[in-house]
């Protein structure tokens, strides 16, 4: 009889937290690593995260929690990573354990900003984790929504089929639905790309335009990622599928979004660090905006990225958000 594949979630934020929750729904245990000994200790006695979705009650019967990267990656066989990317290459230097035929997820939203890799690359480059064994998780879902046991939509992608597959059974349930792909670069170009954009939404918002230049922004942004992701791997995709197109408009749209939330504090006059300090979670955006930019400058023939170009000259060039977006207004169709 073949063993139960454990899996074990790496990272203790709403979206690590939601992903878990999905988890517990079919699977007798989960494994949870979190740096954070006061949140395992809070878990345990309490049975909820206490910083975020604390709505949602976990069962600890079913929870093997550790604050020992090492010991979670030795017991599971499925390894999903949720670490924000601007501190998952930290994290991972403390990773002693042989990696080679462990299965890797990356739910992380970002690639390595010291590197510009994608997360998946990082592991095959680092770890020799086979290029079959990496996986992406893609929206369009948020966290929030999860917890509210909203319907939901998930997107698993893996060069392995039936890898993607097992994986995607394991996050369904009555309001997880899921769906596989085979692009795993693209999905994950897409799930960075994505908070970008949704940066610049919550910049126009907060600069006063209305609804009429959202939709001419986020019908540009789609556009916009369409030219990158076939630049960096050409392959065939409809982008008009809910892993790219979805997962944008909800990021760009939603009240939930902490990449619009941050972009609209840049459009009321927040700097960048004011900002960052107001908000209790990670904009993945702001580090994905630097990638982006740095991975297209060089490219030997640049693609047309006028929206993400933007968002760039506000965040790390402090270019007046006004000036620069009744620029971007001439640029766009």
């Amino acid at each position: 009889m073949d063993k139960p594949i454990k899996y074990a979630v790496f990272g203790s934020g709403s979206w690590a937290t939601a992903i878990v929750k999905m988890l517990c729904e079919n699977l007798e245990v989960v494994g949870w690593y979190m740096r954070s000994v006061y949140i395992k200790e809070h878990l345990l006695k309490e049975q909820h995260n206490p910083s975020y979705l604390s709505s949602v009650e976990f069962k600890t019967q079913q929870l093997i929690l550790s604050n020992d990267i090492n010991e979670m990656a030795e017991y599971a066989d499925v390894l999903i990573f949720v670490i924000p990317s601007a501190f998952i290459h930290g994290e991972l230097d403390k990773m002693a354990t042989d990696l080679k035929d462990k299965i890797i997820v990356s739910a992380v939203k970002g690639i390595m900003p010291e590197s510009g890799k994608l997360v998946g690359e990082h592991f095959h480059d680092i770890f020799d984790v086979p290029f079959e064994n990496i996986a992406v998780i893609a929206g369009p879902c948020h966290a929030e929504e999860v917890a509210l046991e909203r319907l939901s939509y998930l997107t698993i992608s893996c060069a392995d089929e039936s890898k993607a597959k097992d994986i995607a059974k394991n996050l369904s349930s009555d309001y997880i639905k899921t769906t596989t792909s085979d692009d795993v670069i693209g999905t994950e170009y897409a799930v960075m790309l994505k908070n970008i954009y949704a940066i610049a939404a919550g910049i126009a918002h907060g600069l006063g335009y209305g609804d009429n230049f959202q939709s001419v922004l986020m019908s540009n942004a789609i556009r916009e990622m369409r030219r990158f992701i076939k630049k960096m791997h050409k392959m065939k995709r409809d982008i008009n599928d809910s892993a790219y197109l979805g997962d944008l408009l909800v990021t760009g749209y939603s009240v939930f979004s902490r990449n619009r939330m941050f972009g609209n504090m840049i459009g009321k006059g927040y700097t960048v660090k004011s900002a960052q300090m107001e908000m209790s979670m990670v904009a993945e955006g702001y580090y994905a905006t630097k990638s982006a930019f740095q991975l297209n400058e060089k490219n030997k023939k640049k693609t047309k990225l006028p929206i993400i170009n933007a968002v760039y000259d506000i965040l790390y060039e402090g270019k007046d958000p006004k000036i620069t977006f009744k620029k971007l207004t001439d640029k766009l169709d």
